[in-house]
């Protein structure tokens, strides 16, 4: 047991660092390729932009693992780039897929109105002015604070608690978004692995490392493997949607006449048609 978790602290430092990338990559490389971000929600990028970021300026009140700081910068880079070619290849509200594609599609404006339409707005300037603001304010609040231990002990706690849960709920607008559409098109499976992976590891790694993790790290990390697992299911359940759905109540809706048997005057021989596929109307 001792090699393992010697194993893993050398592994699983090095697979968080690049899990951005490995998550990531291939669902950008897809959209750009595509030239559309359909089925991918556009919340992703906001969560895991939010989350990276405080927790970056958690840091210096926790002093957790380097690895995790790391990991943290490499998101923050991965996620701007993500969220840059989601917003140049958006589809338009009527487009085929944009149901899914939260929060491009509102086909039910009553209820996906956000206030203040908050990362629902149709030009790309404010999505970059907000996360710019976040940024400034963080530093500002850095500043400030820092000189005052009192007062910085709590706020660094809170920022870190609300960067992780913030982190934990990273699945929901992905389950949503393919509960509403009944499809998980445009969602890569690769993303879905790399998550899978990546929480199977951490979760090792949280429990066996000699290295300083807070508790908030470990709460929220099994919170949001709950959540991968679950969108798992959804894959499996929904795959690619409704071209998937059609194909297979086409092969349900399909009946096969049963062998008719037809008796000659006189000769008692049987003769057997030829099998029909009958469809139902």
């Amino acid at each position: 047991m001792s090699w393992l978790t010697a194993l893993s602290g050398y592994l699983t430092p090095a697979f968080l660092i690049m899990s951005p990338l490995l998550s990531y990559s291939d669902q950008a490389y897809s959209m750009h390729r595509a030239k559309s971000s359909a089925g991918f929600s556009l919340d992703i990028p906001l969560i895991m932009l939010v989350a990276s970021l405080l927790r970056i300026f958690y840091y210096p009140g926790a002093k957790f693992d380097v690895a995790l700081l790391i990991q943290s910068l490499v998101m923050t880079a991965m996620q701007v780039v993500l969220l840059k070619i989601a917003l140049d290849h958006r589809p338009a509200p009527s487009s085929k897929g944009g149901d899914a594609a939260v929060p491009f599609s509102k086909v039910n404006e009553k209820e996906r109105k956000r206030p203040f339409n908050f990362w629902q707005w149709r030009s790309p300037k404010p999505y970059w002015q907000f996360i710019l603001s976040m940024f400034v304010g963080l530093v500002a609040c850095e500043l400030l604070l820092s000189p005052i231990p009192s007062v910085y002990q709590g706020y660094s706690s809170l920022i870190g608690y609300i960067g992780l849960a913030t982190e934990a709920i990273l699945p929901l607008p992905q389950i949503i978004a393919n509960v509403k559409s009944r499809s998980c098109k445009g969602f890569r499976f690769s993303v879905l692995a790399s998550w899978l992976l990546g929480d199977s590891m951490k979760m090792f790694w949280f429990f066996t490392s000699k290295t300083t993790i807070p508790w908030a790290f470990k709460l929220c990390g099994i919170f949001q493997a709950c959540c991968d697992s679950f969108l798992g299911v959804q894959y499996w359940m929904y795959g690619k949607g409704p071209a998937e759905t059609k194909d297979r109540e086409l092969l349900n809706t399909t009946a096969w006449s049963e062998p008719k048997v037809d008796i000659f005057a006189g000769s008692g021989r049987r003769r057997t048609s030829v099998l029909q596929p009958q469809k139902t109307t």
